[in-house]
């Protein structure tokens, strides 16, 4: 079912050309922002940054909507079909970018992009995340890593120490759930393949390799089998029970932890807030997801989130100076004072790690080396069919071993691939 969605989604009409013809100074201008774990402190920093902006624009009414990321792909793609229910500023994930720039939902802002005197601080990282064959198409929020958080409590009670390599990982995420059975040792998700997909990287698999500019699946070789039969085994009785984690995703999973249900998780220094938010706050500590050799990191996916102004708007100016506004150094400065968001500009990061300690083990994650999703419109597809999520989930459930899944799961990636061009 999985490969005929794909495959119905590659041969649909491509989106059809939507470009607004006016560029109207006054009006309502709607926004779609994601919604977070603990989303209120987001909303407090848009609400200022949204009140500076109509207090330059006399005549402008912002409306935000605050949108699951789950189901981010369907909304955001029909919305690229119909400007007239469209927002005409968008939050979106950067792994989605060539995708949206190939539906030609995207407006090009290269021109406002290199005028604007702040982004001579962008990450060149950042940067790169929203250019597309050297065109710019949105501008950084802000960047983010995935790392361990633990229990302090519950390890000094047991006398266990963070865990050095990924055995010890799986070892001690058991121990935790021998001795203390109403806790997850480690909160994992079948549908978290950001969590997932460094246990495959630490072991020298990829999930796709390019060649000549054409991607291929890789999540069927031997190093990444290797990975998914390490994630894999979390699930289960003895840590994390199929029946209850095959479905999470990442917010599933933090906040099993912030609420006091596990001992360990893999969440994001964007996952701070939520988990201060908790029951565990003042009892945990972050160290980097340990990787294979003992001492090693595990590479994490270098994500973070964009802001776009769609081209369909038919306030283009505005939109593009509400995007600076909710993208500017003044609101990435308050959202990390908010949500622990990494900010895209490299003074603002600068300052924010003087600020807070807690961001020692992210910064460290970072320079072990971090890795991407294939640089493919492919991989939007890809995502939203839930590929990876329904390899762990058929894995875990006991419906395929773990050569099948993969194997299947290479196959539907390499359609989405295909019919990328």
């Amino acid at each position: 079912m999985l490969v005929a969605l794909v495959l119905a989604t590659a041969c649909a009409p491509q989106t059809s050309d939507t470009a607004a013809k006016n560029d109207e100074k006054r009006g309502t201008l709607r926004v779609w922002l994601f919604q977070e774990v603990n989303n209120k402190p987001k909303e407090k920093v848009v609400d200022a940054a949204v009140a500076a902006f109509e207090k330059r624009h006399a005549g402008a009414d912002v409306q935000v909507e605050y949108i699951p990321v789950d189901t981010r792909a369907q909304r955001i793609k029909a919305a690229f079909n119909d400007p007239a229910s469209a927002p005409d500023v968008i939050e979106y994930g950067n792994t989605d970018t060539a995708g949206y720039v190939k539906d030609g939902g995207l407006a090009d802002i290269s021109a406002e992009f290199a005028a604007w005197p702040e982004t001579k601080d962008t990450d060149p990282t950042a940067r790169t995340s929203v250019t597309v064959d050297g065109k710019v198409y949105g501008a950084p929020l802000f960047v983010g890593v995935r790392a361990l958080y633990y229990r302090t409590d519950v390890f000094g009670e047991l006398g266990l120490e963070p865990p050095a390599s990924q055995s010890e990982l799986i070892t001690t995420a058991k121990k935790i759930r021998k001795a203390k059975p109403e806790l997850y040792g480690i909160a994992v998700g079948g549908a978290y393949t950001y969590g997932a997909a460094p246990f495959i990287w630490a072991n020298g698999g990829e999930l796709a390799v390019a060649r000549d500019g054409v991607y291929t699946a890789a999540v069927n070789s031997d190093a990444a089998r290797r990975g998914i039969a390490a994630y894999t085994s979390l699930f289960g009785d003895d840590n994390c029970p199929a029946a209850k984690c095959a479905s999470m995703g990442g917010n599933a999973t933090v906040t099993a932890f912030a609420s006091g249900k596990a001992a360990m998780a893999i969440g994001g220094d964007f996952s701070h807030a939520a988990v201060e938010a908790g029951t565990v706050k003042g009892a945990y500590a972050v160290v980097p997801l340990p990787g294979v050799q003992p001492g090693s990191v595990a590479p994490a996916f270098a994500g973070g989130n964009n802001i776009g102004v769609l081209r369909s708007s038919s306030h283009r100016t505005l939109a593009v100076d509400l995007l600076k506004s909710l993208a500017g150094k003044e609101t990435q400065s308050r959202l990390f004072d908010a949500m622990g968001f990494l900010p895209t500009y490299m003074d603002v990061r600068a300052g924010a790690a003087k600020k807070q300690p807690f961001l020692k083990p992210f910064i460290d994650t970072l320079s072990a080396g971090t890795k991407f999703v294939p640089a493919s419109p492919g991989w939007g597809r890809i995502d939203a069919s839930q590929v990876l999520p329904t390899m762990f989930q058929e894995i875990v459930s006991g419906r395929k071993d773990v050569a099948t899944a993969s194997d299947d799961a290479a196959r539907k990636m390499n359609a989405a691939f295909a019919s990328a061009g």
